[in-house]
């Protein structure tokens, strides 16, 4: 087993992400675009989520896939840009059929990013339209992390001063064929690196040097980062996406997005706070022949939330300083 050529969750077959931002606003969308009608699952953790049509993936709802999942900044404001993606797959035919019509289904999450120091006075009219469909019309296998899409204007570890933000992703492939990825933009309320050092909580599951080659602390204060006093409600929030290759129904997908909330635990301190919106979506694109028996299904999500740990610390890392913002890198070197 080891990354994809890519490191992405484009490594998963029939994967694509694009990205947009809004330099001025500073904030910005990540669409994740299935080749074709994929099956997924969702699964709500934080205390403050802000979501679209989740509720379709219901394993005993009717629709049976979808055609597209965003993530976008802007809190409430973001979720316009789930309607930028359905216009722009609607014009292509794409979309869940309805006798000569279709209807595209793009379950959506947001995070909080209105108090970034971007412009906001947007009036009657948010970028996050606009900036879904530049997003999906950018989608491919190749793609910006760091300060890029949803990740552009977010904020990691605000009760500890704060780090800056950013988009992450990491793949596995297995010699057997199964692929795995993950996607995450880290806004949270916890914090990306242990106390008293400089060394990401992601640490142990770091490949090939992907988050700078981090160090294991010699000692670390474990109550330094178990409550969040001072958070205020709906400011944060952790959203991403998994996926595989793998042939799930719509409760497997559910479960793998169960499971890869295991990734979220890893990597930030604390996590699924009443603070956080924390969500994850899970995409079975489906081009790996064979049924799914349960055994497998935990092999999944087991990979699942191993990648959704190495996103996030790759996200943390690959943001640079931005918005009056610290990168982590430029902190870590002034440490």
């Amino acid at each position: 087993m080891q990354a994809g050529p890519r490191n992405l969750i484009t490594d998963v077959e029939g994967i694509l992400v694009g990205n947009a931002h809004d330099h001025d606003a500073a904030s910005g969308v990540t669409v994740v675009l299935p080749r074709t009608r994929s099956s997924a699952g969702v699964d709500v953790r934080g205390g403050a989520p802000g979501t679209r049509d989740i509720e379709a993936l219901d394993p005993t709802c009717l629709v049976d896939a979808v055609d597209a999942v965003v993530l976008s900044g802007g809190s409430a404001f973001g979720l316009d840009a789930a309607g930028g993606v359905m216009a722009w797959l609607a014009a292509r035919g794409r979309g869940f059929a309805i006798r000569d019509v279709v209807v595209p289904i793009v379950p959506a999450a947001i995070l909080f990013d209105l108090l970034n120091g971007g412009d906001k006075a947007w009036g009657e009219n948010p970028p996050y339209r606009d900036l879904g469909r530049q997003a999906v019309a950018a989608a491919g296998e190749s793609f910006a992390l760091g300060n890029a899409g949803a990740g552009y204007g977010a904020q990691a570890g605000v009760l500890g001063g704060g780090l800056k933000g950013g988009l992450g992703s990491a793949s596995l492939v297995c010699g057997d064929g199964l692929q795995v990825g993950a996607l995450v933009a880290v806004n949270a309320v916890g914090s990306p690196v242990m106390p008293g050092s400089t060394t990401l909580w992601a640490w142990p599951f770091e490949r090939d040097g992907e988050m700078g080659g981090q160090v294991a602390p010699q000692r670390v204060d474990i109550d330094a980062q178990a409550g969040a006093e001072g958070a205020m409600p709906g400011e944060n929030t952790t959203i991403g996406v998994v996926a595989t290759n793998a042939r799930l129904d719509k409760a497997q997908a559910r479960r793998v997005a169960i499971m890869a909330h295991d990734g979220y635990a890893r990597a930030l301190r604390p996590v699924h706070t009443p603070f956080d919106g924390d969500t994850i979506f899970c995409l079975a694109s489906g081009t790996r022949e064979g049924i799914v028996e349960a055994g497998e299904l935990a092999r999944i999500g087991a990979l699942a939330a191993d990648c959704m740990a190495r996103a996030i610390g790759r996200g943390i890392w690959e943001a640079g300083s931005l918005l009056g913002m610290t990168g982590y890198r430029a902190w870590a070197a002034a440490r």
